[in-house]
């Protein structure tokens, strides 16, 4: 089963990187509670913004976004995290999955999140994070996780979950949809499936 995790953070470190890690590993040890070995990959936008706007204006991919492309198409499940500029996600974020075939994430689980300097922004995964993803039609799941500045080593209170707890239920609620996925065939080698073709002829 493979995960993969895009983030947008544009410096390094970047905490919207670090949101990545923390919710890929949280889906990681649920799969494997559940006794499912996942495959976990990153996919670092800030590397491929000039890949992507050269994308936007040829229409063809250098081999390093075509890459990215196939990763994230390919994958069980995915992670997005954006994070947050004007009050919406950021225009390299947007940019990549434009180049993305519109139907080619149907179906796909995906978990969304995105980090900002306040918690005023939180409504950004609402407003616009998840009607991007119903658009392209992949199943999101019901728990979006914000982080600011200020959610990083908190614990939260008696009124709300902190980030960790925030991270857990997602991650958990990604894993669930993961685990009902059937495993992945293990692709044949040209000489398997030429045998099996000679197999499947009849000669009579």
């Amino acid at each position: 089963m493979k995960l993969v995790a895009v983030s947008a953070g544009l410096s390094t470190p970047s905490s919207t990187r670090l949101l990545a890690d923390r919710l890929a590993g949280s889906v990681r040890d649920e799969l494997a509670v559940r006794g499912r070995a996942v495959s976990a990959e990153v996919v670092e936008l800030r590397e491929l913004a000039v890949d992507v706007a050269n994308h936007l204006l040829t229409g063809f991919p250098a081999p390093r976004l075509a890459a990215a492309i196939d990763a994230v198409t390919g994958a069980d499940g995915l992670i997005v995290v954006t994070p947050v500029f004007t009050a919406s996600y950021s225009g390299l974020f947007k940019s990549f999955f434009d180049v993305i075939a519109p139907d080619a994430l149907a179906g796909r689980p995906v978990l969304i999140a995105a980090t900002g300097g306040t918690a005023r922004h939180s409504l950004v995964l609402e407003h616009a994070v998840r009607p991007l993803f119903a658009y392209l039609r992949a199943t999101v799941v019901p728990t979006a996780v914000y982080a600011a500045s200020a959610d990083w080593g908190s614990g939260g209170d008696q009124y709300a979950d902190g980030l960790p707890a925030r991270i857990r239920r997602a991650g958990g609620e990604l894993a669930a949809l993961l685990a009902d996925r059937p495993e992945r065939a293990e692709p044949e080698d040209d000489v398997t499936a030429l045998e099996r073709q000679l197999a499947d002829l009849r000669f009579d």
